[in-house]
């Protein structure tokens, strides 16, 4: 049998179909030829793999047929090597036989058999051996082909019966049954998590084209821009309701993005930041240059770790994830990382800071979270934000203001609690300390019988007095520093103190809705940052 009398049908793609540019003329012409060999090669492995109409053993029997061909000196890929099309077939393999995944790390290891060696083998064609650029291709491509199993998550399992997004993920949404039910609500959470681990691989890829000498960093540049676009496709829609796909005028704007230099790691942090469309957005923008560029970073920290806690997956892949930023503190490897370790370095942050807002975070990772007693809420309210206290009013340039960057952490994070009670009840999270709890007569562990308790409000009308004699104290203290330093600080602390002046004077008696800051306040806000 040769390679003629592989295909179990047509292709299901061609070199013109995929997402991203396959052998686009932006490589030169001379490695053109290779990369569609390489391609049509793998493209037919992966239409066995993909094959309804073949049996586990017939799709086997057939990938070892097209191994052996490799073998051949005259075989498809003599003039391309062969060691990368051999990595992808062990995966063609898995395929024809794994319909299921256990876990990310499961997903991941099947990405760097059946997407990087992809990568790999585009390096090595144009003689690209840095060890940065290696990484970054191997995020890329990973986060490409995620993006693509979220893209067919109904194809996949309608016509192969194979899902990759890990089973204990989609049990979060109910069960595999569940999580393809059209009106369920539960899977936007589960797929916005899955998207958050796409776009921290983004940003372990985002350097790539900047790290690249051949004309490979074009066609680099250009993938790296549609991943970016199908990421926020991804966000913007369901694709178990419809097919999300790029667009023509994506194509266009990613190709023309070529006349402008490579994103900087600051202007992937700054797009991040943009993004979550924070509430402290008011108070970082009065920074300027350098100093804002720091605050970015550490605000992409915070919100990055924290969407891993708060993150739709199972426990221990939230563990896992926060270890990773451990070591990332240590060792770099993305552009938010790099970025944080731009601002500890030029306004000397404290590793220990950025230690202590994991700490938090793995506090936040639990299960049926309970804070015991005061001085648990305490250490949670150091951990999560007190830390960002200390590191801000460093970057502010009032380093001497620490105190008062812890005392004001705490504050925000008492507002943070009782503004969101019912929210984190509807996570099992219950921040209110179970000793004040029980001085209010607020006894049981189901969080939404707790938080409907009337003696439930009486707990948060007192953190609400904690609060307001935090501000209160903050004012007093805010005339001993650098009034035009600490800017930013009163900014941020006119937009909470307003939230919570009007929690307390709504009260906290269940039901309750959530405040937001109003268009007339968020307005008074860029009034306030706009004043010399």
């Amino acid at each position: 049998m040769d390679s003629a009398g592989l295909p179990a049908g047509p292709p299901n793609r061609t070199e013109t179909t995929e997402n991203f540019p396959v052998a686009s003329r932006l490589l030169p012409a001379a490695l053109r030829p290779k990369v569609l060999a390489f391609y049509r090669f793998a493209r037919l492995a992966d239409d066995i793999a993909d094959a309804p109409a073949l049996s586990a053993p017939e799709k086997l029997a057939r990938l070892d047929h097209m191994e052996r061909l490799l073998d051949d000196p005259a075989g498809p890929l003599a003039e391309v090597g062969t060691g990368e099309a051999r990595t992808l077939l062990s995966a063609f393999r898995q395929d024809a036989v794994q319909p299921r995944y256990a876990d990310w790390p499961a997903l991941e290891d099947y990405c760097a058999r059946s997407a990087e060696p992809v990568g790999r083998l585009l390096l090595r064609l144009h003689g690209e051996e840095d060890a940065g650029a290696l990484r970054a291709s191997d995020a890329l491509c990973t986060a490409l082909q995620i993006l693509n199993h979220l893209q067919d998550l109904v194809p996949d399992r309608a016509a192969m019966d194979r899902i990759y997004l890990p089973q204990p993920w989609m049990a979060l949404a109910g069960g595999e049954a569940a999580f393809f039910a059209p009106e369920n609500a539960q899977r936007r959470a589960v797929l916005d998590a899955a998207l958050d681990r796409v776009e921290a691989a983004l940003e372990v890829a985002s350097p790539l084209p900047r790290l690249l000498r051949s004309r490979l960093r074009l066609q680099a540049a250009v993938t790296l821009d549609l991943a970016w676009r199908l990421l926020a496709r991804l966000r913007a829609a369901d694709p178990v309701a419809g097919r999300v796909a790029l667009t023509k005028a994506d194509f266009g704007a990613a190709f023309a993005g070529l006349a402008r230099a490579p994103r900087s790691d600051a202007a992937v942090v700054r797009a991040r930041v943009a993004r979550a469309g924070s509430s402290f957005g008011r108070g970082m923008a009065v920074l300027k240059g350098e100093r804002r560029r720091g605050l970015y970073a550490v605000y992409g920290f915070c919100r990055a770790v924290d969407d891993i806690a708060d993150g739709a997956m199972p426990e221990a892949e939230k563990r896992r994830l926060l270890e990773s930023w451990r070591r990332k503190l240590d060792a770099p490897d993305c552009a938010l990382s790099a970025e944080l370790a731009w601002a500890r370095q030029q306004y000397a942050l404290p590793r220990a800071e950025c230690a202590a807002m994991i700490d938090g975070m793995e506090t936040d990772a639990t299960a049926a979270l309970r804070l015991p007693d005061e001085a648990a809420l305490a250490q949670y309210c150091r951990r999560v934000a007190g830390s960002v206290g200390a590191m801000a009013v460093r970057i502010f340039g009032a380093p001497e203001a620490e105190a008062f960057g812890l005392a004001l952490g705490r504050t925000f994070q008492l507002v943070n609690i009782v503004r969101d009670v019912d929210e984190d009840a509807a996570i099992d999270r219950v921040y209110v300390p179970g000793s004040l709890l029980a001085r209010h007569g607020v006894e049981g562990g189901n969080a939404a019988a707790l938080v409907a308790h009337p003696g439930f409000a009486r707990c948060c009308a007192e953190l609400a007095a904690q609060a307001a004699a935090g501000f209160a104290q903050a004012e007093r203290e805010l005339r001993e520093h650098d009034p035009k330093a600490m800017k930013p600080a009163r900014i941020m602390m006119w937009g909470y103190r307003r939230l919570l002046d009007r929690m307390i004077a709504r009260g906290f008696a269940h039901p309750r809705t959530r405040l937001r800051l109003t268009r007339g306040e968020k307005l008074h806000m860029a009034w306030l940052a706009m004043k010399p």
